[in-house]
């Protein structure tokens, strides 16, 4: 447990939380609700072995803090993710209370051990050791099968170095969620355009023999998601996308929306990834609690093409 001022704030709880949740109780010396609660937050910290770090923040010392955190009375407690609020209660809750409240967000033993392997695997890659990597997330899927980041980062990189049978593999599993998650469906999306470009014959034409083919027929829809899915496949996802608005302005339901789909999968596909920490903290509400303030947002190329190519479909499709 530590003490939080302006000063440390941004170190202590910003970027910590950006590594392990941080749960912060603002009090006051005068409160008794707070004498109460302190001790049972401090034992939980003990506890749970590191899942969690308690900081403190005195209320009247602090009011700055506790009015960008919207309290309005103490014992208030928020606990932080990745520099966000995610959830927080009001009140000296019994020591079953609070571990219920900590269960719900906290990682389990085992989801530490994963989220380890996942940093582990991240290390490797940059120092270009593939099969560790590969090793470290089969580890750390076989922990958590049902660990979706881990599933995700492990078809990428099976992807990545063209084992795309064992990529179609490992992803099956994650096919069958009712509803699909988006980044699943691209994933899939991307394997069938890798597959259609390596056993296809149209995956060794050169561009210039599907534009023959579509000069001379402008709703040839098959040559134009041929086309699209060879373009996705070398990485040319803007004139994939170009080639599927085409068939997205001229028919909308062809092929049960195949062109509307593939074209969602690779906005998701070529989405910037979430911001964390520090990035931004501006109206953020959970459990009743508001971080109130604001905050300017910097502009990044790739979200930018994101949000074009968004308008670009809605535009198509209205």
């Amino acid at each position: 447990m530590i003490d939080v001022t302006e000063e440390n704030f941004e170190s202590d709880v910003i970027e910590e939380s950006s590594k392990t949740p941080v749960l912060v109780d603002f009090w006051a010396p005068w409160c008794g609700p707070c004498k109460s609660l302190g001790p049972v937050l401090e034992k939980l910290e003990v506890d749970y072995g590191g899942r969690f770090k308690l900081v403190k923040i005195n209320s009247d010392d602090q009011q700055q803090l506790a009015a960008a955190f919207g309290v309005r009375s103490i014992p208030t407690c928020v606990l932080m993710k990745d520099g966000r609020p995610l959830d927080g209660f009001m009140g000296a809750l019994p020591e079953s209370k609070v571990k219920e409240f900590l269960d719900k967000h906290l990682p389990s033993d085992a989801d530490l051990v994963v989220q380890e392997d996942l940093e582990l695997a991240e290390e490797l890659l940059e120092a270009g050791d593939t099969n560790a990597a590969l090793s470290k997330l089969q580890e750390a899927l076989a922990i958590n099968p049902a660990n979706d980041e881990a599933r995700v980062d492990y078809v990428k990189l099976l992807i990545s170095i063209g084992d795309l049978d064992a990529a179609r593999r490992a992803l099956a599993p994650s096919l069958t969620q009712i509803p699909l998650q988006l980044r699943f469906d691209a994933l899939n999306h991307w394997l069938e355009a890798l597959v259609f470009a390596t056993k296809d014959e149209r995956g060794a034409w050169k561009m210039e023999q599907f534009d023959t083919l579509i000069s001379a027929n402008k709703r040839d829809f098959d040559t134009r998601l041929a086309k699209a899915r060879v373009l996705i496949a070398s990485g040319e996802m803007t004139q994939a996308m170009e080639e599927l608005l085409e068939i997205i302005m001229r028919d909308k339901i062809w092929e049960k929306e195949i062109a509307r789909k593939t074209y969602v999968a690779i906005l998701e596909l070529i989405s910037p990834s979430k911001p964390k920490a520090t990035d931004s903290m501006n109206n953020k509400s959970a459990g009743g609690i508001e971080l109130t303030g604001n905050s300017t947002a910097t502009k990044d190329p790739q979200a930018e093409l994101v949000s074009k190519y968004r308008r670009k479909l809605s535009m198509a499709l209205n």
